[in-house]
């Protein structure tokens, strides 16, 4: 009889799998952001920790918080709509404006200061995220998208093509200039730090933090009036007889001056009306006529916008003064300032061969505007065509082309074993810094590759390089209208709609601090790959085009790492950029947080700038002290930032570079500023070398293995194998025990060294599939059962019914037990 009851058994056991492959066909996808299929792997992974998660318990969405300014900028009436949100799914080129129900307005940017200032708390946080955040509980029961297993490719862009019409006609008017106010001479450096303290000098000041020293344009204040990073040079007496003084420190032909109030969100100071001298030796003064009059400038109507006094006749002179006449009523004398002036040649200069501070290099020094980038970038192309292409991620609101510069040995496809890494600037439009560091990195690379540079040759070759120089191309095509040292603080920083995309991707550290409270069962918490909640993907839900089309890249590209380039400050932050109790400020780091301190330390300590231990401060934070690396929450917390959300929704390290003091750099500053970052640029993709890499594979069919989970041992954060099985996880050296699972397969551990040089460590894995897993294959074809398969079925079989009986046993033993304690 045992034979027969073995086999009925085993014949049952097959059943049953038929109908649970058969049962797993039926499942049908949620949410897709590729559009490509979804594995009941991938479903069955990422859909487990929300598996015990009541949908009436209360979430961190329910919590009122008191607002930064890092998430209080004024939304439109029409935000805060309750309408049933839909879901929808994100396609890689299908980010137009098209897929959005906001109509094209106008929107005056929000002047923000800097964002660790507390505002009053006038709202509340539902008020103020987007529309979608309206609902009190979290409910991310959506299967979160094979990230790693599209080979999807975006399209090759033909920039012979010339620009859509209807775009020429939104972006650029008729009437406009789209080229900014051209100045006979350069800034001398007050906003740049070019000019130090000690050559600003004045009549007089308050106290320190509002000093001479702060009278620099665009200065940005501290939390609070009354510390030593006042927002201005603010005199100590109200009369016409006050002066702020620059010394030039040669001989300058100076042109204009532009002026701005004080920054501070809880004073309202500028100068209506002023005067200029100039001197050179401090003791003579002649004022700057008009004719047979001396000359009064129009100053400042408001504390942000800067305003150009042009001088009717330049002079030439080494110290310059600025004498205000008049102010505003309810306030008192206070000022941000930019001097315009060329320098003179000195004869006095014993030695003329001596060049001014710049770069041998020969690349394009100026500033690009979309139709000037798109020249460069196609200049670049036709340079090196073996190893670049430029593809487009999307559109931005009002429709220009998000471009990308692929470098590579291969361009157009993914090789196996070789890392993705990209760059992306302009983020904020007006900082802009970064969108021409872009630019000349790609001309760099193409003319050092050409010459044979072996460090450049070996970078290309081993790497598949993405540079994005402008996220947000409506910005800055807004700031760079009114120039480098008229835009301001705030113009251009958002999209056209007014979204601040440092804060537009989906909150995914809330989801994960939820699911960490809520969830009782630990073993079926994930690290990695949180999906995207539904809300965000709503058509109705306040996400830029833009964010969008970054999201679809990543989605498609397995990147491994990633750099975010911003400005107006000097220091590289890290991961987490948000609190996980929405203080204002608080370290929060990472799994990885010692490799991510290190990616932060690689580029800060080869800045030529960040890295001179005698520079100064740019506005109200010393990051000297910190060694310029800072953990992002601990700086400022931002909900929503795109380096948190490539961290927990993708394979991808990511930084966030505050490359310098001035958000918009004159051209002339350029050269200094390529200098400056060159190297860091550099060592910094090298980076992406640093740690293992491997390939998982079917021990019998030598084939890729996709979304295989690879485990570090003591760091809780996995990551996963690409389309074709490669995969590469970021690590300091040291060593490693390495555990790799896959739906189906018997999971495999192995340990792997990680040695200081700046080369991986191979760590491949062979998986072998479990006996179900053969079976269901076996079956969806219509095959046969092999022997040894079915013997090792049988094998389980009879160790299950092993297992069982002992347990019925112990059952019946310890029920007979309780029945004789009773009965005596």
């Amino acid at each position: 009889m045992a034979p027969t009851v073995i086999l009925l058994s085993l014949l049952t056991f097959i059943v049953v799998l038929v109908g649970g492959v058969t049962n797993s066909h039926s499942l049908k996808k949620t949410y897709n952001l590729n559009d490509t299929q979804t594995t009941s792997a991938t479903r069955s992974a990422r859909t487990g920790i929300y598996g015990n998660i009541s949908p009436t318990k209360v979430s961190r969405f329910s919590k009122t918080i008191k607002p930064t300014e890092a998430i209080s900028r004024p939304l439109k009436p029409t935000e805060g709509s309750t309408k049933t949100l839909k879901t929808t799914t994100f396609k890689p080129n299908q980010t137009q404006a098209t897929t959005r129900t906001l109509k094209p307005t106008k929107v005056k940017p929000f002047k923000s200061k800097e964002p660790t200032k507390t505002l009053k708390p006038t709202v509340k946080w539902t008020e103020v995220s987007t529309k979608a955040l309206k609902p009190t509980t979290v409910k991310p029961t959506v299967t979160a998208t094979r990230t790693t297993t599209s080979p999807v490719r975006f399209h090759t862009e033909d920039l012979n093509e010339n620009i859509d019409k209807n775009v020429e006609r939104r972006v650029w008017h008729k009437k406009e200039s789209e080229e900014p106010p051209v100045f006979e001479c350069p800034p001398l450096g007050l906003e740049s730090l070019k000019v130090k303290d000690s050559q600003i000098q004045a009549s007089s000041y308050k106290r320190m933090g509002l000093g001479p020293h702060r009278g620099r344009l665009n200065i940005q204040s501290g939390v609070e009036d009354g510390d030593i990073y006042d927002g201005a040079w603010c005199a100590q007496y109200e009369d016409q007889n006050q002066w702020l003084q620059v010394d030039a420190k040669k001989l300058t032909r100076i042109t204009a001056v532009i002026l701005q109030g004080r920054s501070s969100i809880w004073s309202w100071d500028y100068v209506e009306t002023f005067k200029v001298q100039v001197s050179n030796d401090t003791i003579k003064w002649k004022p700057c006529m008009n004719g047979t009059e001396e000359a009064v400038f129009e100053g400042n109507k408001d504390t942000e916008t800067s305003v150009l006094a042009i001088l009717p006749k330049p002079a030439v002179a080494q110290y310059i003064r600025i004498n205000p006449q008049t102010w505003f009523k309810n306030g008192t004398i206070c000022l941000r300032a930019e001097i315009m002036g060329c320098e003179l040649p000195d004869p006095n200069n014993i030695y003329p061969w001596q060049a001014e501070e710049g770069t041998k290099d020969k690349l394009d020094f100026r500033h690009h505007n979309y139709k000037e980038m798109r020249k460069l970038m196609k200049s670049v192309n036709e340079m090196c065509p073996d190893i670049t292409r430029i593809y487009s991620i999307g559109k931005s609101y009002m429709g220009l082309k998000l471009y990308v510069m692929e470098i590579s040995d291969n361009p157009g496809k993914h090789e196996l074993g070789e890392p993705e890494f990209r760059y992306v600037a302009g983020m904020h439009g007006n900082e802009v810094l970064g969108r021409e560091l872009l630019l000349n990195l790609m001309e760099y690379i193409c003319q050092e590759y050409k010459r044979g540079n072996q460090r450049i040759v070996h970078l290309v070759k081993e790497t598949r390089i993405h540079l994005l120089p402008s996220m947000n191309p409506d910005g800055y095509e807004m700031a760079y209208k009114k120039g480098s040292e008229l835009a301001g603080w705030a113009l251009g920083r958002y999209s056209y709609e007014g979204i601040d995309m440092n804060h537009n991707f989906a909150d995914l550290n809330t989801v994960m601090w939820d699911a960490i409270e809520l969830e009782t069962d630990k073993s079926k918490l994930i690290n990695h790959y949180f999906p995207i909640p539904e809300y965000y993907t709503s058509e109705e839900a306040l996400v830029a085009s833009e964010t969008r089309a970054v999201i679809s890249w990543m989605q498609t590209i397995p990147f491994v790492l990633s750099a975010n380039l911003h400005g107006g400050e000097l220091v590289v932050t890290y991961p987490f950029d948000m609190t996980k109790d929405w203080a204002p400020k608080e370290l929060t780091p990472t799994a990885d947080d010692s490799f991510f301190r290190w990616l932060a330390t690689v580029y800060a300590s080869t800045n030529h700038v960040m890295s001179n231990p005698d520079r100064r401060p740019c506005h109200n934070e010393d990051f000297l002290r910190y060694n310029n690396i800072i953990n992002g929450a601990n700086w400022h917390t931002v909900p929503g930032s795109m380096n948190d959300f490539s961290y927990l929704h993708t394979n991808c390290f990511e930084v966030t570079v505050e490359l310098s003091c001035d958000k918009f750099p004159h051209a002339g500053e350029l050269p200094i500023e390529w200098e400056n970052n060159k190297e860091s640029l550099l060592v910094y993709m090298e980076q992406v070398h640093r740690g293992i890499k491997g390939v998982v594979r079917d021990k019998d069919t030598e084939a890729g293995i996709a979304d295989a989970i690879i485990k570090v041992d003591d760091i809780d954060h996995h990551i996963r194998s690409a389309f074709d099985g490669d995969f590469w996880r970021l690590l300091n050296p040291g060593d490693y025990d390495i555990t790799v699972t896959a739906e189906g397969y018997f999971p495999a551990t192995r340990s792997c060294r990680v040695e200081y040089e700046h080369y991986p460590t191979i760590c491949d894995f062979q998986l072998t599939k479990t006996p179900k897993q053969r079976l269901r294959e076996i079956l969806a074809k219509g095959g046969k059962i092999p022997k040894d398969l079915q013997l090792r079925l049988r094998q389980l079989r009879m160790r299950k019914l092993r297992v069982t009986t002992k347990l019925i046993n112990r059952r019946r033993e310890s029920q007979q037990r309780r029945a004789r304690g009773a009965h005596n």
